[in-house]
Order: C-alpha cells, then sequence, then structure tokens
C-alpha cells in the first residue's frame, strides 16, 4: 500500500500472505480481467452517480493468465489477469478493527491484537479529520458516534437508491469503510436485479448466496449487524452500552428518515412532507414488483409524468410504462423451480418428519422460495399475454391517480405552478439516472475485452460518466439498434442494443459469484 495526500493507494491484487474470496481455490495471487472489469467500472459508475466510494485509478490487464473455475461447476479455464489500482482517503475498513475482538465463545478464536487498546486508539488517530467519524480524544462519543451512524445510514441508502450496483453481494466489513465510502465494489450480479432490472425486493445478486443473507431487502438490516460489530470491536474506545443503545434507538428512524428522503426527491416532491409519502413509496414499489417494471426506466420515465388533471398524453405515458414491465416469457424464465422434482419433493417429506433437521440444514427458506416459485409458475401458465398487459396497465394506472394527486398537493404549496415544475423536473432528473452498469452490459466489456478489444469498456466508462443522460457525449455513445431476433441469440453480433434499454432476454442466464 502506498499513501499520498489527499488520496491513499491500494493495490487491488491477492498473494499468498493476504488470500482473499477470489483466490481461495488455490492462493495464487492473481485476478482475473473479468472481475477486475466489473470493479472499475462499477466503482466509476458509482462516483458519478454521487455514491461516496474509492476510485478505480486504472486497471492494468496482463497476458498471463490463470485457470479459474469462474461457476464451481467443474468447467475451469485459463484466463486473463489483471491488477485494479484502487484511490481513496482511507482504507480503513470496519474489519480492520476486528484484530482487537475478544474471544469467541463459541470458537475459541480471538483477534491477533486484542487488548491492545495503543493500537486501537492510534488506528482511530490514524485518519486525518474528517474521514474518520467515530469517537476520538476530547470529543463528545454520543454525538460523533452518532454522525457516523448518519453518515453511514446516508451513504448506504444513496447506494441502494442511486444506483444499480449497489448490491455488492456480501456486505461484510470488509466491504464497509469507516469513511462511509464503500471502499472496493464486488463484481457480483447485476442483471434483472431489483434496481437495475426488473424489479425484485428479494432479489440475491451473488450466486453463491444460496440462503439469501444479503438479498435486496435484507441490505439495510446487514448494515445495521455491520455497525454492531464495528461497535464491539471499538470497546472500550466507545463504550460497548453506549453503542448499542444509539443502535437500538436511532438506526431504524435515521434509515427510513433519510430513505424517504431520497424517495421524495425520485418522486419529484419538492415542496412539502405529507404523512402518506411512505405508503405511497411503498405502492409504487408492490406495483414495479407485481408487475415486473424496470426498476431505473421506470424511475427515468416518472421524470417526464403529465401532472394537468386532464392531460391528453396520460395514455401514451401509460402505455410507455407498461412496456416496462416484464414479459410473460421473462416471468416464466424468472420463476422456473430451481430444485428437481426429486429433490423438492424429498425436502417436502422432511419438513413435515423432521422440521427440526430442515432448519438445522437452513434449508427451510430455500424450500418457501421454490415453493413460491412453484405456485408462479402454475399462475403464470395460465395467464395469456394479453391479459397480463391488462392488468399490468391497471395496476399503474391506479398508482399513477394516486401519484397525480400528490403532486396537485404539493404543486399548490408552491406561489407559482412553472417555478414548481421546473424545480421539480430539475430534481427528478438528478435524481433518477438513465445509464445504469447493467450486467448484460458489463458482460459485454468483458468479452470483447477478453479477444483483445478495449474500446467498449472505454466506451461503457465514457456512458457512466453521465449517467442522468442530456450529455452530447453520452448519446454519441449510443450503440446502433440490433434487431430483435439478433438480440435474443445472444451473440456478440446481437447484444449491441441501447445501453438504457431493458435487459435483453439472454441477460437473465448471466450468473456472478
Amino acid at each position: 500500500r502506498l499513501s499520498c495526500s489527499p488520496f491513499g493507494l491500494q493495490l487491488c491484487c491477492q498473494g499468498p500472505a493476504v488470500t482473499s474470496v477470489l483466490d481461495l481455490r488455490q492462493a495464487d495471487g492473481r485476478k482475473v480481467l473479468r472481475s477486475s472489469i466489473r470493479e472499475f467500472l462499477c466503482s466509476e459508475a458509482m462516483f458519478h452517480l454521487g455514491v461516496p466510494t474509492t476510485r478505480a485509478g486504472s486497471c492494468v490487464s496482463s497476458q498471463s493468465t490463470v485457470v479459474r473455475d469462474a461457476f464451481y461447476d467443474g468447467n475451469p479455464r485459463p484466463e486473463p489477469c489483471a491488477v485494479v489500482l484502487r484511490l481513496a482517503p482511507t482504507f480503513l475498513r470496519f474489519g480492520s478493527f476486528e484484530i482487537f475482538k475478544p474471544r469467541d465463545e463459541h470458537t475459541g478464536r480471538a483477534g491477533p491484537s486484542v487488548g491492545r487498546d495503543d493500537i486501537r486508539l492510534q488506528m482511530l488517530d490514524s485518519a486525518r479529520p474528517g474521514q474518520l467519524a467515530i469517537p476520538r480524544a476530547g470529543i463528545p462519543q454520543r454525538a460523533l458516534a452518532q454522525k457516523h451512524l448518519t453518515s453511514t445510514v446516508h451513504s448506504w441508502v444513496e447506494s441502494g437508491l442511486k444506483g444499480q450496483v449497489r448490491l455488492q453481494g456480501p456486505v461484510g466489513q470488509g466491504r464497509t469503510a469507516v469513511s462511509t465510502r464503500v471502499p472496493r465494489w464486488v463484481p457480483l450480479g447485476t442483471t434483472h436485479s431489483c434496481l437495475s432490472g426488473r424489479y425484485d425486493p428479494d432479489h440475491v445478486c451473488n450466486a453463491s448466496d444460496t440462503a439469501g443473507r444479503y438479498s435486496y431487502s435484507k441490505q439495510p438490516e446487514v448494515c445495521k449487524w455491520n455497525l454492531q460489530k464495528l461497535a464491539e470491536a471499538l470497546d472500550p474506545a466507545l463504550p460497548l452500552e453506549l453503542a448499542e443503545a444509539i443502535l437500538a434507538e436511532e438506526f431504524d428512524a435515521e434509515f427510513g428518515r433519510h430513505y424517504l428522503q431520497k424517495m421524495r426527491r425520485k418522486l419529484g416532491l419538492v415542496q412539502t412532507e405529507q404523512e402518506g409519502d411512505g405508503a405511497l413509496v411503498a405502492q409504487l414499489l408492490e406495483t414495479m414488483h407485481l408487475t415486473g417494471a424496470d426498476f431505473t426506466n421506470s424511475f427515468y420515465l416518472l421524470n417526464s409524468f403529465p401532472t394537468a388533471p386532464e392531460s391528453p398524453d396520460l395514455d401514451g405515458f401509460l402505455a410507455a410504462l407498461t412496456a416496462q414491465c416484464a414479459s410473460l416469457e421473462e416471468l416464466r424464465l424468472a420463476f422456473r423451480p430451481q430444485m428437481d422434482p426429486r429433490q423438492l419433493s424429498m425436502m417436502l417429506m422432511l419438513a413435515q418428519s423432521n422440521p427440526q433437521l430442515l432448519a438445522l440444514i437452513g434449508t427451510r427458506a430455500s424450500l418457501a422460495r421454490e415453493l413460491e416459485r412453484v405456485e408462479q409458475q402454475s399462475r403464470l401458465e395460465q395467464l395469456s399475454e394479453a391479459e397480463l398487459h391488462g392488468k399490468n396497465r391497471s395496476r399503474w394506472a391506479a398508482w399513477l391517480h394516486n401519484y397525480r394527486a400528490r403532486l396537485e398537493k404539493d404543486r399548490e404549496a408552491s406561489s407559482d405552478a412553472a417555478t414548481w415544475q421546473a424545480e421539480r423536473t430539475r430534481v427528478m432528473r438528478a435524481n433518477n439516472p438513465k445509464y445504469v452498469l447493467r450486467n448484460y452490459i458489463a458482460q459485454g466489456a468483458i468479452e470483447a475485452a477478453e479477444s483483445g478489444d478495449f474500446s467498449e469498456v472505454r466506451r461503457v466508462l465514457k456512458l457512466l460518466e453521465t449517467p442522468y443522460g442530456g450529455e452530447a457525449e453520452a448519446e454519441a455513445a449510443e450503440p446502433a439498434e440490433a434487431s430483435e431476433a439478433a438480440e435474443e441469440t445472444g451473440g456478440a453480433a446481437g447484444r449491441r442494443r441501447s445501453y438504457s434499454s431493458k435487459p435483453p432476454l439472454w441477460a437473465a442466464e448471466l450468473c456472478v459469484t
């Protein structure tokens, strides 16, 4: 690691002495080009969306190759290597303080520096002012602890709602920086996720997270867990009782407050805060979930929602919005059963005969999800495309009716309707991106780079620098539209499509661990 002002430099590569999850198979210290490109593009995308994050200084490819079994399916292949250089004010992470962890009553293990309060204080004092929002000598502990909590939660909400790759998979202490910047973007899946494609609050971006511990809906819960572990590691510099009291009393309220503030901006509610805003947001997300709407594109379309009560453009807007909903084919693909029928039958028998064993091996949640998929698949088989379209249109029409009524209240609170409309449009365009790093976009860049062509990586990077659209450079980076037939073939030529369009069907087959 090298340090310089105002950023530190971290070579994000692994070796036998610093083995990471990327090289646990052989501890050979090599990072592959595939994951390096995802990490490089993802962190830069988050930065330009305004999410606190480290930066990707460079991604350097190599002629060296290493054998990797990318999907753990017994089909290893040689892949080109790469090195990612990251920049940040500090690389201290929550997990950095685990070296002070006291002996665990279950495992009997303790951190290598347990009891070394002198080292702990040196670490707390090592960051420059403004980088480390946790207690230091001479500053009220509760105030600083609350500042850290608030800023961390706000960072989490922003990365969850402004971006699309905020689902960084295992949100452990090693992925949460004390400066509230995300220290390193893990190159996990984003296609058809809750934010960059079909909205699914239970989406799990990491294919190896079979239990769904880090699903999107559980990210706030895991963030709170991370803060609890940080509090344990900081004791006695920050008394554990004080930290736990703050978490219990204030985390949920702070998170909810920032979440609603962000969603109001995304919906263009710029004048007033209403008691029913939380319900309106919940109804919107439920509508997105039921219709399988594209999260990013649905919010982007709301930028141009006709606010006039009798606007003749409403039918056209509703048609554009329902076009962002999942097709019947896409839903059938998403809800196809994952278990072999014989395995499912065995699990059901075990649930009846020995539920304790089922709970012990941790398959109860998986079984419930599988039964839900089977039930949903059965309903979809009895549904026609026309019936699905009618249901989607009715659901969106109902929500838009409530949304328009809320916008009218917001407009009435302004002294000038034209000024209100201009401010609403400005705020929404600054909070609802047009371009996000969808997994199929990253996959196209990776495939080209692995064949020696890095032009697509550069094109995507340029596009992500203007995520909110409207820039000539971004529009110039749009590839020519491919035919639908070519898109669905999965061939390299057929994968070129507008970067702001819904993910193609073949993208649902992408699996990233």
